[in-house]
């Protein structure tokens, strides 16, 4: 199983002192926080993308080329890839790029992001944020998968002999992920074409996450991927650790109460409740995250976010310590004890991918005709 953390790179004061970071310190802060997370031994390391202020990582593959060049074991990831108002051709080149250059290092989540002013800043409708998040991942796919690709959509302008360059590297386009709070469309699509299913699981109460994961389950089955039990699933966490409980509420609350999320709406204590927020000990993190299981099956990817609201450089550097050398260990022998010997234990890597082969389901522009009419016949 694959353990990581993510960032969403805003740009916060910290409540306890005033001081606000530029966004050059930002930026570095979450360089650091990256070569810590493979100097503890985790395994993953992903930016969300963001255009607007408080945010500041507008380029997810300049970032992770830099991460890329001073690692050699971190996989390297998107929490957010704007599949909606980037063009596809664009995440073709950038992130083939990206993967030639971390020599296959690389997976990325597809999303539609949660700033609606940002589709018409980049020419896009968001009422048709579904319907751009569906035909621009189909045009990707055939970029990744066509040496030529002759195409014609609603959203961009035709494509007539193109190709798209570099190609992936060694013919085998990354792994995606899609990752949606709310939207079953994107599950649907997530199943597919049997790609993974990213649930944030930092905003809403466990039978939410619960259903969108359980529906992805039915459909990737559906569509002939495997038994249900078997699609690749990954789920977010935000975790903030102390020796004690009352110590670890003490230092948070402050940064809680004031995030540029959630803060001025729930208590500290409804929102640790109502969500997988844990505030605690290291043992509380193990427990709260070992439970995730219980109600979306075994998963192949968890991820924490650590680094927000104004936390200062020096402590969230130590939660990253915290998580590598106290938490994750644990969870690694805990979750693999329990897991069913025919359920993945790690989602596709690239090595993976490439000895599947090139007639694998992954090289598929879309799934088998045989085997979506198969799985329509037994439906």
């Amino acid at each position: 199983m694959q353990f990581g953390i993510f960032t969403v790179g805003d740009v916060t004061a910290d409540p306890t002192t005033g001081t606000t970071p530029t966004e050059g310190e930002r930026i570095d802060s979450m360089m650091q926080l990256a070569l810590k997370a493979e100097e503890v031994g985790l395994d993953v390391f992903a930016t969300g993308e963001h255009h607007n202020p408080p945010f500041v990582p507008s380029s997810p593959t300049t970032m992770l080329g830099w991460v890329a060049a001073r690692t050699e074991k971190l996989q390297l990831s998107t929490s957010t890839t704007l599949i909606t108002t980037n063009d596809p051709v664009k995440i073709a080149e950038d992130y083939a790029m990206l993967q030639h250059l971390s020599r296959g290092r690389v997976d990325l989540m597809m999303g539609r992001g949660n700033t609606g002013p940002v589709y018409p800043w980049f020419g896009k409708d968001i009422r048709k944020g579904i319907d751009l998040a569906v035909e621009n991942y189909h045009l990707l796919r055939r970029l990744w998968r066509e040496p030529v690709v002759n195409w014609q959509g609603q959203f961009r302008t035709p494509l007539q002999g193109f190709t798209s360059t570099p190609a992936p590297l060694d013919g085998t386009p990354p792994f995606v992920w899609h990752g949606s709070i709310r939207s079953p469309e994107i599950a649907e699509q997530a199943a597919y074409y049997g790609d993974g299913f990213f649930h944030n699981h930092i905003f809403w109460n466990k039978e939410h996450t619960q259903e969108m994961v359980r529906l992805y389950r039915q459909r990737f089955e559906h569509y002939g991927h495997g038994a249900a039990e078997q699609a690749i699933v990954g789920l977010g966490g935000q975790v903030f650790m102390a020796d004690t409980e009352a110590a670890a509420k003490k230092f948070f609350r402050p940064y809680f109460d004031n995030a540029p999320v959630y803060g001025h709406g729930p208590s500290l204590e409804d929102f640790t409740e109502m969500t997988p927020l844990t505030v605690g000990t290291p043992e509380q993190v193990i427990e709260r995250t070992l439970g995730f299981a219980d109600y979306v099956g075994d998963y192949q990817r968890q991820m924490f976010l650590i680094d927000h609201a104004g936390l200062p450089l020096d402590v969230v550097l130590e939660q990253v310590e915290i998580l590598g050398r106290e938490v994750v260990p644990v969870l690694r022998k805990e979750f693999e004890t329990r897991r069913p010997a025919h359920v993945p234990s790690d989602p596709p890597t690239h090595a993976s991918l490439v000895a599947a082969g090139a007639d694998s389901p992954h090289h598929l522009v879309e799934p088998a005709r045989e085997r979506l009419l198969a799985a329509a016949e037994q439906a």
